[in-house]
């Protein structure tokens, strides 16, 4: 009899450095054929929750692995539902032997994945399950302390995590055997859902992620940890969305890195910050409703509605806070130097519930992820896992001047402020008049004056913090 084996993909949409697709091929017979299987879930794919560029991208990643597929011999298999109704239905259907899949930590993929598990031992017969590494390079669980506990604090954990060893990224299968009597709904694309307009979109998928880490290998990684924070330039490696839908291998990328290199080191440390926070959440999943940091889970945070609309549609007063705002509400994406400095702006300058900030970048980044997500916007409240106590707050004037110091970010996001010299671009309020005439921009009417004055907001923040939070 055939035996079918069934590789269920989900942040795993590649064929490069897949053990679950592997082991699905290991020990293959002539007769064995592979069912590469992607569930449209709608609890974590719903339109509303998911922003258009996610959305578009999930699409464009569907399509290129269906293609690859195809090139070996197989198709992918889309089915829309409930993955443990979907998988099981499927196991008796194609009467699979084997299932496999790639391990995630997040609350919400634990508990899928043992819903799975269960749906498929109350089956007459259930197939073998196995899952398998791959969506990063160490594990939760893998990174320990020297007591074996999960670590709190980046820096110890960046400095074990880099002295682990790191297997060899697995080699593109030639061949995928596939079984075309299976049928799966129609592979959706960002046309059929009507998305809408999405400025530099990304595209996305495993051909365009392989071709975005060679150009920026290439091009922008050794010049990365002067040019990072530049929000003009073209210094970040735009890979986060490749890594959070694992279209790029975290395995293939880090094996590319040469740390003797300052610009590759620094990249390799944003790649163990995206495990650090990842390994957080697995050990501490309360953290994505509750502050991680005992001290301040009893702050009264903010909850105005007009002074949070203010913020997400970026008509905050401040450019480089409003020019951030804008380009993740029509690009889906923001520079990470921005997302800290209106991070800040949120949590700091208008003392508003850092969730309120977290939900509206996951709803609206291509990239979003939510253990990184999560430890972003805690870091920047001041609650979470840093070091660093919450004494950090971003003068949007100063970060605007620094990073954005000819003003073309701004002048990019925010248009109505194009013809502001660069001498007041994050300050228009200090224009003289006869210069705001001859730009065209009277703030107050052409652009909002500032929602506050941020040395007064910078000393509330701090006598807030110390009034409420806990002493431990």
């Amino acid at each position: 009899m055939m035996g079918i084996r069934i590789v269920w993909f989900r942040r795993d949409l590649r064929l490069h450095d897949h053990p679950a697709l592997h082991a699905a091929l290991d020990d293959a017979t002539d007769d064995t054929r592979v069912v590469p299987l992607f569930v449209w879930d709608p609890a974590i794919v719903e339109r509303g929750r998911v922003s258009p560029a996610r959305l578009a991208y999930l699409c464009d990643a569907l399509g290129d692995l269906d293609e690859r597929l195809r090139e070996r011999g197989a198709r992918l298999v889309v089915r829309h539902g409930a993955p443990a109704t979907v998988v099981a239905r499927l196991v008796t259907e194609a009467r699979a032997t084997r299932v496999h899949w790639t391990r995630d930590f997040t609350p919400y993929a634990r508990r899928r994945d043992a819903a799975v598990r269960n749906a498929l031992a109350e089956l007459d017969e259930p197939p073998h399950v196995a899952d398998h590494e791959g969506v990063v390079i160490h594990e939760p669980g893998s990174v320990l302390t020297n007591d074996g506990g999960t670590y709190k604090v980046f820096t110890p954990f960046n400095r074990r995590w880099t002295q682990l060893s790191v297997k060899d990224p697995l080699d593109t299968p030639i061949s995928v055997p596939g079984d075309g009597s299976v049928a799966g709904d129609d592979l959706p694309t960002a046309t059929d859902l009507d998305l809408g307009p999405i400025e530099d979109r990304q595209a996305g998928g495993e051909t365009e992620a392989v071709q975005r880490m060679e150009r920026f290998l290439r091009n922008g990684i050794d010049d990365y940890d002067n040019r990072r924070d530049v929000l003009a330039a073209d210094g970040t490696s735009r890979l986060s969305a490749d890594l959070h839908f694992g279209c790029l291998s975290a395995r293939r990328l880090h094996a590319r890195l040469d740390r003797r290199n300052p610009g590759q080191k620094a990249f390799a440390t944003e790649l163990a910050w995206r495990e650090f926070y990842l390994h957080v959440l697995a050990a501490w999943p309360e953290v994505l409703t509750t502050e991680f940091d005992a001290r301040y889970r009893n702050l009264p945070w903010s909850q105005d509605e007009d002074e949070a609309a203010a913020w997400r549609d970026g008509m905050t007063g401040y450019p480089i806070v409003d020019a951030g705002m804008r380009q993740l509400l029509r690009a889906g994406w923001m520079h990470n130097r921005a997302r800290m400095i209106v991070a800040s702006f949120l949590c700091k300058d208008l003392l508003i519930d850092w969730r309120i900030g977290e939900d509206h970048f996951l709803a609206h980044l291509i990239d979003g992820d939510l253990a990184s997500n999560n430890g972003g916007w805690q870091w920047a409240a001041g609650t979470g896992t840093d070091a660093q106590p919450y004494y950090r707050i971003f003068n949007p004037v100063t970060q605007g001047e620094r990073f954005d110091p000819d003003g073309r970010y701004v002048r990019r996001w925010v248009p109505e402020l194009a013809e502001v010299p660069n001498r007041y671009i994050h300050h228009p309020w200090d224009m003289p008049d006869e210069v705001a005439a001859d730009c065209g921009v009277r703030v107050g009417r052409d652009y909002p004056e500032p929602m506050v004055d941020h040395a007064a907001a910078r000393t509330r923040a701090m006598a807030w913090f110390d009034q409420h939070r806990v002493s431990t």
